[in-house]
């Protein structure tokens, strides 16, 4: 490991280069280039927000005016809702919000029933449904694997443990909610991920909220990558630990933020930090970046400072055995002190694992919030993950793993390519499942996810404050259920409607694949 710091630390690329010869997987990290009119559209975006922001706050004089008591609180009592977040969910969600919290009523496998709404006659009201349904082609679901089908082999295996257990534990992992299931699992778990012991929760944002409180307190630092998932963010709230934010997947710029942390110590007294964590992820959700693992791991080694990997979007989607960004980049398990994922990704099912040393899982069993006092996992649940994981692991005596996550790799990377070549301004690595692309201006928002689905297609589009208010962008997941006749069609489609809208950015660009 100390040749690979010495690489990573010589001057210019050759450290780089270095490393990319000998691990093919690991590419170092190319800055992102904005579209050649990136003023223009930021310009527009800022005015669009403006005059929403302006014609909002006009109607809510108005309705003060005009004597609307709808929303008001009752006599004597203060708003309970009287902020940012309420306007903003009153004058600007509220008048896209058919594009939002799509109700369906199938398995989301890779085609989709959504059943069709209509915005009641007061926006306040929400939606109303229709009564119909529309089969669309499912581009917006974390079925990664396809395990979320109900045609799956793991369906019968799931139902027969209702024969033994009952739906639910009705009781917290530490009291009277672990079943021979529960255990089973962890020690799968363990094995698949190639640590010494893990612990299942029965929420994958509640696995992240309330392990990282119990893991760093006060006099302690966190260093968290700035687009980190709001459940990591609100883990490192709780815990009362000192948070620094490093630039998203830089790790240049982590070294920076812990040398500087080092010296200054600890606010006021100047103490040495009590410990200090590293938090990234290993695909980050809204971006589609793959972590920098390997440089990361470096300055964490360098300054003797904890890691702590986020796999939910990874794991069994990434590497060749569906281990992670570990297997994906060849870095060593046992440099990743705590790795936590979920199930509900690539899984078809719920909840959530962190694995580690057998202290630390024990540890956390008696201090983790999510492990003493919420209930565990559904059976069901937890046999899903076990039938699932089998799978991946070949222990079913079929192929069938290896050929999902092959089928995954193929289709995530077709559909990307096809993407950067009809000129979508395309953000993410290569083998992502992640496919985001850009529409920049808030107004196609709405646009094309109302084209997409009057095209039978359910798609997910994200805007502030999920994203940064200059890149609102759609969110694909592809699935290994897909087929390339499923993505192909998706593709003539999305060129039809992003000719009508003007989101193909980079349609004259060169493509460099």
């Amino acid at each position: 490991m100390a040749k690979f710091e010495n690489l990573i630390n010589s001057k210019g690329t050759d450290g780089l280069d270095k490393i990319a010869r000998r691990n093919k997987s690991f590419v170092p990290k190319k800055e992102k280039q904005d579209p050649p009119n990136a003023w223009a559209l930021a310009l527009a975006t800022f005015f669009a927000y403006a005059v929403v922001v302006v014609i909002g706050h006009i109607r809510d004089v108005c309705a003060r005016l005009f004597g609307q008591k709808k929303n008001r609180p009752p006599e004597g009592y203060a708003p309970l809702l009287d902020d940012f977040d309420d306007f903003y969910t009153r004058r600007l969600y509220r008048r896209i919000q058919e594009c939002f919290n799509r109700p369906i009523c199938s398995a989301p496998g890779a085609y989709i029933e959504v059943m069709d709404r209509v915005v009641a006659s007061d926006p306040a009201d929400g939606m109303k449904l229709t009564g119909k349904t529309s089969r669309c082609l499912n581009l917006s679901s974390y079925n990664y694997l396809g395990f979320a089908e109900t045609s799956d082999v793991c369906k019968q295996q799931v139902i027969d443990s209702l024969n033994h257990f009952s739906p639910g534990t009705t009781s917290p992992s530490m009291e009277a909610g672990t079943t021979e299931l529960h255990t089973k699992l962890e020690q799968l778990v363990a094995r698949f991920i190639g640590k010494p012991a893990a612990m299942v929760f029965g929420m994958g944002f509640a696995t992240n909220s309330t392990v990282i409180p119990a893991l760093v307190g006060k006099g302690a630092l966190i260093v968290s990558d700035e687009l980190n998932h709001s459940s990591i963010v609100t883990g490192a709230r709780i815990a009362g630990a000192k948070v620094r934010v490093f630039r998203h997947n830089n790790a240049e710029h982590l070294e920076q933020v812990l040398r500087e942390a080092i010296a200054e110590g600890q606010p006021r007294t100047h103490r040495p930090w009590t410990k200090i964590l590293i938090i990234v992820e290993g695909i980050y959700s809204m971006e589609g970046e793959i972590c920098c693992l390997p440089e990361i791991v470096a300055v964490k080694k360098k300054y003797k400072a904890y890691l702590y990997l986020d796999e939910a979007h990874s794991i069994g989607a990434m590497g060749p055995t569906g281990r992670g960004v570990t297997d994906h980049l060849g870095v060593n398990v046992n440099d990743v002190d705590i790795m936590m994922g979920t199930f509900t990704k690539s899984f078809g099912s719920v909840g959530g694992y962190i694995a580690g040393s057998e202290s630390l899982i024990e540890y956390l069993k008696m201090t983790s919030p999510g492990q003493l006092y919420a209930s565990s996992m559904a059976v069901p649940c937890v046999q899903q993950i076990i039938t699932a994981l089998s799978i991946v692991l070949g222990e079913d005596g079929s192929d069938l793993g290896a050929r999902k996550l092959r089928a995954l790799r193929d289709n995530s990377n077709y559909f990307r390519r096809r993407l950067i070549e009809a000129g979508f301004d395309v953000y993410g690595d290569e083998d992502s499942p992640v496919v985001p692309v850009m529409l920049y201006m808030p107004g196609k928002m709405p646009t094309f996810s109302r084209f997409c689905l009057e095209n039978k297609m359910a798609v997910v589009v994200v805007g502030f404050p999920a994203t940064p208010i200059l890149k609102p962008r759609v969110r694909f997941c592809i699935s290994a259920a897909h087929t390339k006749e499923d993505l192909e069609d998706a593709m003539q489609k999305m060129i039809e409607i992003a000719d009508v809208i003007g989101i193909r950015y980079c349609k004259d660009a060169p493509t460099s694949y």
